[in-house]
């Protein structure tokens, strides 16, 4: 298995070798048409050049010796192109016979009725420079230039004749070395880039794998850095920190639920088995003393049956496997109705319970699920109302649905405690909590299985002034 460097390099240097052999091909064949017209022009040149020198001269209309040409002076590439004796001058009219070609041609000797049929001979002896390029001489490249020689009336008079061989590879050796040493030279710096370049990717990403490992090894604080100029890692870093961190917190909550969950089960049978013991002891036969001891017992096991049924219906939630039977519901009548169930323990605590609704709002909800939802703010509400005062229950049409708000009159959250009501065994007053049964749950159960039936539930607060729960459930189409 390769690391992310490794396959980041190989593919690189990949890229880069087809890259670089397709701009190898189209450099050399630029350079070698460069250098083709480059010879073109110089050849071109040394043509006319000799044809002017022999402008007004009388030229022999036998085969002569080749005309010497030792220097060459143009613009452009400066090379020697024709070594002594490289130019043929040849006579007009021409005669039948044979002609001597330059030395690029081995100065072999062709009849005069196929050098007339050469397009660049054909071109001179119309006035115009012309040249062609072949392959004569066992494939051997031959770059040839003939140019008109006039008279003094204009008249053409002959031909200059020169040329030129052409390097067997399209290039001179020391052009094709200079071309090799540039490639060579820009495959090592392009290496050199790509490799910096495959640090620079993978470097961030190695620390990635490493601080992912980190985490799966239970070390929830590790973080990664998230300054980079490639934004797709930039941002990779950090959703990973936010990762980590939500993993962090959710671990934490984790191991807070299971100790609170711990705390709340060993009380209650803290309490079961000291009762137990007391009773082995000898209270058991005590017909009047054994009935206070049962009866704590039998509270005991009734916190410790709803806390299990509360941990439940959360655990239940959170998997999304609550069974609902959603239906149409009178939310106002199911108000009064749970009201009236807590009546009595309002009224022990001299609260009075209110509903207040305009018209009968219908929600689409699982009567069961909701009736439990209301039991718990009320419960909630009536444990932390003074006496003398009263719950409301206000429900209304809002935003397509219905929304319905408990509110009391009790001291109050203050706003340091407001956002965690809603979690699992958080309470604002513990000792209170306890003493009256709470476990810290109803307020997240209530969310739960508010949002379980398409719904969200919110809190409203003023310290001294009392607490606001609302929720809201979608309408029901059932008139």
């Amino acid at each position: 298995m390769y690391s992310i460097r490794a396959r980041l390099s190989l593919n690189y240097l990949l890229v880069l070798a087809l890259g670089m052999t397709l701009a190898g091909v189209l450099a050399w064949l630029a350079v070698e048409r460069l250098y083709v017209n480059t010879q073109r022009e110089n050849l071109l040149a040394q043509a006319q050049l000799i044809a002017t020198a022999l402008q007004g001269t009388t030229l022999p209309t036998e085969p002569a010796q080749p005309y010497l040409q030792t220097s060459n002076v143009t613009p452009g590439i400066h090379t020697r192109l024709l070594n002594e004796g490289g130019a043929v001058v040849v006579g007009l009219p021409l005669a039948d016979g044979f002609t001597q070609m330059p030395a690029a041609e081995g100065y072999v000797s062709i009849p005069t009725s196929e050098l007339v049929k050469r397009p660049e001979i054909e071109a001179a002896l119309k006035g115009t420079l012309a040249t062609a390029l072949r392959r004569v001489l066992s494939n051997q490249r031959v770059l040839y230039a003939a140019a008109p020689v006039f008279a003094d009336d204009g008249k053409i008079t002959g031909i200059v004749y020169i040329a030129t061989p052409l390097p067997a590879m399209g290039l001179p050796a020391t052009i094709i070395v200079e071309l090799i040493g540039a490639i060579i030279l820009a495959v090592l710096l392009s290496t050199l880039a790509g490799t910096l370049l495959a640090r620079k990717i993978a470097r961030p990403l190695e620390n990635l794998a490493s601080a992912a490992n980190a985490i799966s090894k239970g070390y929830l604080k590790q973080r990664v850095e998230t300054k980079s100029n490639i934004a797709e890692l930039h941002s990779l870093s950090s959703t990973f920190n936010d990762m980590a961190e939500s993993l962090r917190q959710s671990d934490e909550a984790k191991k807070a639920f299971i100790a609170d969950v711990t705390h709340e089960l060993r009380t209650p049978l803290t309490v079961i088995k000291g009762t137990i013991e007391t009773l082995e002891d000898g209270a058991l036969d005590d017909t009047e003393g054994r009935g206070p001891l049962l009866t704590s017992m039998q509270r005991e096991t009734d916190r410790l049956v709803r806390l299990v049924n509360e941990l439940l219906v959360l655990t239940r939630a959170d998997a999304g496997s609550l069974q609902l039977s959603l239906q149409s519901v009178n939310l106002a009548e199911l108000a009064r109705t749970r009201c009236d169930v807590f009546s009595g323990l309002a009224s022990r605590r001299e609260v009075m319970l209110k509903v207040v609704s305009a018209s009968h709002p219908l929600v689409l909800a699982d009567p069961d699920r909701l009736s439990q939802v209301i039991d718990n703010l009320l419960d909630n509400a009536i444990r932390h109302s003074p006496e003398n005062s009263t719950i409301t229950i206000t429900i209304k049409e809002a935003d397509n649905g219905v929304e319905s708000s408990v509110t009391d009159q009790g001291t109050g959250i203050s706003a340091q405690h407001l956002p965690f009501i809603f979690e699992r065994f958080y309470r604002v007053d513990p000792s209170r909590n306890r003493q009256d049964g709470g476990t810290g749950l109803g307020l997240a159960i209530a969310r739960s299985l508010v949002n379980a039936q398409g719904g969200h539930i919110s809190a409203h607060s003023i310290e001294g002034q009392g607490t606001t729960i609302s929720f809201w459930l979608p309408g029901s189409d059932v008139s």
